[in-house]
This record gives C-alpha cells, structure tokens and sequence, in this order.
C-alpha cells in the first residue's frame, strides 16, 4: 500500500502556516500530524497538497494508493479501518471524507460508489486555533505513542517534580535546579533539550529536541516548543512550529508560531479582550475577521516572521509569511505577508532582503534558504500582494 496525505481543501482554512507547507506537517502535541501517521501506520508518507509546494513535499504514486485526511489526528483504530479499504472504497466519518483507496489519483472520490463509515470519534485540525485548542489532548496522545515501552532517563536530583509518571526526559537533554509539576499534564523533554535553572513548568508541555527554556521561564500547559527554538518569559498554551525564539520576558498565550520566527525582547501578546467577547481572526478565504468561538486567543504568526523589541500585539493578531514587526504602539491585529513597518507605516518587504535575513538565520541552525524555499516564498509573495497596499 501506498500512503499519500492530502489536504482536502484545508489549505485556506489553516493560512497562513500553510502557506509554506502541506496541512499535514503542522505541529499540534508533540509531532506533527504526518509524523503522528507515520509512527501508527509504520512507513513513511508522501504529500498531495498544492502545486507549487510539491517540488519540496512531493507526491509518490504507485499501483495502489490510499489518500487519508492530512488534518485528521490518527489513531491506532482509524489506521486498521483505512488499511481495511479495499480498491474504489471510500472512508467517511459523518459527513467528512477521511481516507479513500483507488489505482489512479485523478480518480475523483465522489464516483467512489462504496462507502464506509467510522463509527468512532475522528478529530483533527479545521481551523489555525485549533491548533493550540486541541494541543493538550494530543500531546497526551503522542507522549502515550512516543513513550510506551521505553525508560526515561532518571530526574535529576535538583529537580523539583510532581508526578513523576507523566515526566519523561530523552537522551541527552539537561536540566538542574528547575521544578516540573505533571499533575496537569505529561511533561515531555526531548533529547538534547535543555531547562535552564529556575524555569517552573506545568504541564502538559512539550520541549522537542535541541530546544531551550531560558533561566527563569514560566510555562503553563499546554504548551509545545518545537524542535530547536528558545523560549523565556511566560508562555501559556501556545504551539512553536520549531526553529523559533522567544528568548526573552514578554507573555505568550493561546497562540501559535511558525517557523524561523523571532520575538523581541518583551514583546506580549494580548489573549483576552477588554470586554470578554469572543475573539475574530482574520479570515483569508472570506478576506475579512471570523468569530472564532473562542474567549482567549492571541497571535497567529507565519514563517520567517520577526517583531521588535517591546511589540505589544492585540488580541487575536494574524501575520503572514515573512514580515517584520517594529515600532511604537499597537500593530494592526492581521499583517500581511512581506510587509514591514508597524503602526507609523508599512511598505512591502522586498523578497532579495528577506531571503538575505533568511539564509543568515538559517545558518546559525546549520541551515541554508534553498531554490526550494525561495521559489515558495517567490509564490507567497505573488499571492498575497493583494493584501498590501504598495
């Protein structure tokens, strides 16, 4: 059998984080949603998403394929039920197409006459809040997936800790005089991770691999840092992609980073409204704020993106892909992608600057801006010129 993952439509649902990446590679728990399949089905995956990210995130087809949801969290019994499939069968769960089998891909699923039904709980990834929403009841579940049948490396004596079954800490990863308290939530410590002394942590949180806490932060669950990033400062339920930094003092809450982002020094971010009303997001398939259904909500922030120090962002922000934050006052709550300024003015950020900031960032991971990524962010920047006014 062959596994292909595929958006399902999902793509402007979830901008800006898909902007730069299939639905299926959005972190949400411990893994991403692709990582997540991998581990259940056995095997790795390939991707079927939009056109101009193929070249990265390619498409293998074989005699044989099954197309699953890349926005459904899998599970042990969702798996068995998709690889039960047999060839021109279709799995929905209610109304919702969650995996279909078929010899050729341009088959189109709604010709697929034989129909099946997952009579169990489906759940996954429709909007960019979900993300952060939904990112305790999955980092439970990877934390289960990841640990089972495997010894944490033992707590250091120095540490302070509640509930030290729900703690497991990876090869590698250092932490002294700092308290972990998993009464409410796993705490998950990946290898080669380090907490710096003095940081307070309650679960659920996640620190992936080669990521920092800094002396003295605070975080309160859930909460997931993703592979080689840096947080300080408070951090409350919010979901870091990987290879971001919010080094410093400065609140983050029920928010989500993309990747290569950076916060300056006491930037905040505003979770809750004055007046306790539900939160809008800037919506990009409509081209104007949606409720959300939610009372606390605070950033959205897309790839390569970057504030100055002291930004103070209002509840319910969205910012694109690469853009650069900077200057007194309150930024607008959605920034486009490209766009640098702030409140005293914006003009568009020229993409051979941008990609010159990029590279410099990835380099200090042992990284380089590839054609690849360039070419993306070549058709990010086409696509939402719309949304700047030079």
């Amino acid at each position: 059998m062959n596994f292909i993952l595929a958006d399902f439509n999902k793509h402007k649902t979830l901008l800006p984080f898909t902007y730069t990446r299939p639905a299926c590679e959005i972190r949400c728990g411990i893994l991403t949603l692709r990582e997540k399949w991998e581990k259940h089905l056995g095997t790795t995956v390939s991707f079927q998403t939009e056109d101009y990210l193929q070249t990265k995130y390619p498409l293998v087809e074989m005699e044989d394929n099954l197309v699953i949801a890349g926005t459904v969290f899998a599970t042990a019994a969702l798996c068995k039920a998709i690889k039960d499939l047999k060839p021109e069968q279709k799995l929905l769960a209610g109304n919702n197409m969650v995996a279909y089998r078929v010899k050729e891909l341009h088959t189109p699923t709604v010709e697929l006459e034989e129909v099946l039904f997952f009579e169990e709980e489906v759940d996954g990834i429709d909007f960019t809040w979900d993300i952060f929403s939904k990112n305790g009841k999955e980092l439970e579940a990877d934390f289960d997936l990841i640990t089972k049948g495997r010894k944490s490396q033992p707590i250091p004596e120095s540490v302070n800790h509640i509930n030290e079954d729900r703690i497991f800490i990876e090869e590698g990863a250092i932490l002294q005089f700092v308290t972990l308290n998993a009464s409410t939530g796993s705490i998950y410590i990946g290898k080669h991770a380090e907490v710096m002394e003095g940081s307070i942590i309650r679960g659920a949180f996640a620190l992936c691999e080669y990521s920092t806490t800094k002396l003295g932060t605070k975080i309160y669950g859930p909460t997931t840092v993703g592979p080689h990033s840096k947080v300080g400062g408070e951090v409350n339920n919010s979901v870091i992609f990987g290879y971001s930094n919010k080094g410093h003092d400065g609140f983050l809450g029920n928010s989500v980073l993309g990747e290569w982002c950076n916060l300056g020094a006491d930037t905040n971010t505003s979770n809750l409204k004055n007046n306790y009303t539900e939160v809008k997001l800037w919506n990009y398939e409509t081209s104007r704020f949606a409720k959300t259904g939610l009372q606390f909500c605070g950033l959205m922030m897309g790839d390569h993106s970057k504030c100055g120090i002291n930004t103070m962002f209002n509840t319910g922000t969205v910012i694109g892909v690469s853009a650069n934050i900077y200057g007194a006052g309150f930024p607008r709550n959605f920034i486009p992608s490209f766009n640098w300024g702030g409140p005293q003015g914006n003009m568009t950020y020229k993409t051979n600057k941008a990609y010159e900031v990029a590279d410099v960032v990835m380099k200090r991971r042992g990284l380089s801006l590839e054609q690849v990524d360039m070419d993306i962010l070549d058709h990010v920047f086409e696509q939402t010129a719309q949304y700047r006014k030079d």
